[in-house]
């Protein structure tokens, strides 16, 4: 399962290399406010917000206001956030003076951890300079997904955790392992969507969890040794909530196969699918009634080399 990746975020890049266009509409119904159900805050990378920052267009000067809107909130609430774990930790450490208790080590051990996180994020909001893990993505995190509309490319903001059309809103507690979609279960489980609904994400690199010799849990990165970006197959889907009380959603899974050897090494049992340039657009404008195609297209994918190392 590819748990989280760092990708392509900057979508002025996506659309000069790919040829694509921007759906502003979409953008804008993730971040702007006046287009009826409130969604809250889109849990979106810090590289993705600040490719608005750019004003260009009228339409991206509305989106990137808007985001900075966002951010203020943010930036207001994890200052709430330091006070309230601030005071805690006070009362903590002056419990301990007077006498040494479980509750009041607890308090210490949670407001730290918590304080430490807040100020993260706060120094991540105030930085301009942006970082690696800026572009870095989670499930039910946003990213820029490539698809086919019109014989066009388009560039769409997507979920990473895909909820097909005609499924409850609680899908997504039920099958919280739908950010990736197994290559054998694309006629089963993902019927609906497998040759009908396909996107690409470009990812510069990806993490997965991986058991270590002592038994515990290490995040493993994967990086193809050429660097050249991965064109990760996935499959996305436009879903309407049918009594009109949620917002839309649009959501994607990345396809895993069959470990490559050196992701096999590193103690990982899948691997994203990385299809070649020249397969982008039949892969973008399915066939139903040829699913060997498809199938094809997988087969001869890209076998960059992945070095790996443990991620910091």
């Amino acid at each position: 399962m590819c748990y989280s990746a760092q990708i392509e975020a900057d979508y002025r890049k996506l659309v000069r290399k790919f040829g694509a266009i921007m759906d502003l509409d979409a953008f804008a119904r993730l971040w702007l406010r006046e287009n009826g159900l409130d969604r809250g805050r889109p849990k979106t990378p810090k590289a993705l917000e600040e490719a608005f920052a750019e004003w260009g267009s009228e339409a991206e000067q509305r989106i990137w206001k808007s985001i900075k809107v966002w951010q203020g909130e943010d930036m207001t609430a994890l200052q709430q956030e330091l006070f309230t774990q601030k005071s805690r930790l006070n009362n903590a450490e002056r419990s301990l003076q007077v006498k040494v208790t479980k509750k009041a080590e607890n308090d210490v051990r949670v407001a730290g951890n918590k304080i430490e996180r807040a100020t993260q994020k706060l120094e991540d909001l105030r930085r301009s300079e942006l970082l690696p893990r800026d572009s870095r993505i989670f499930p039910g995190m946003y990213a820029p997904v490539v698809v086919s509309e019109g014989g066009k490319r388009v560039i769409k903001p997507m979920r990473y955790q895909c909820r097909p059309e005609g499924k409850p809103s609680f899908y997504d507690t039920k099958f919280p392992g739908t950010y990736n979609a197994r290559r054998d279960s694309l006629e089963g489980f993902w019927r609906g969507v497998f040759g009908y609904n396909h996107g690409i994400l470009v990812v510069k690199t990806f993490y997965e969890n991986v058991e270590g010799p002592d038994g515990k849990n290490r995040v493993i990165q994967f990086t193809p040794r050429d660097r050249e970006p991965m064109l990760v197959a996935c499959l996305w889907s436009a879903w309407k909530d049918p009594t009109g009380q949620e917002p839309d959603l649009l959501s994607f899974a990345a396809i895993t196969d069959e470990p490559e050897p050196e992701v096999a090494e590193a103690g990982h049992d899948r691997t994203i699918i990385n299809i070649r340039r020249e397969h982008i657009d039949a892969w973008l404008n399915p066939d139903p009634a040829d699913l060997a195609a498809l199938y094809a297209i997988f087969d001869d994918k890209q076998h960059p080399f992945y070095e790996y190392q443990e991620a910091a």
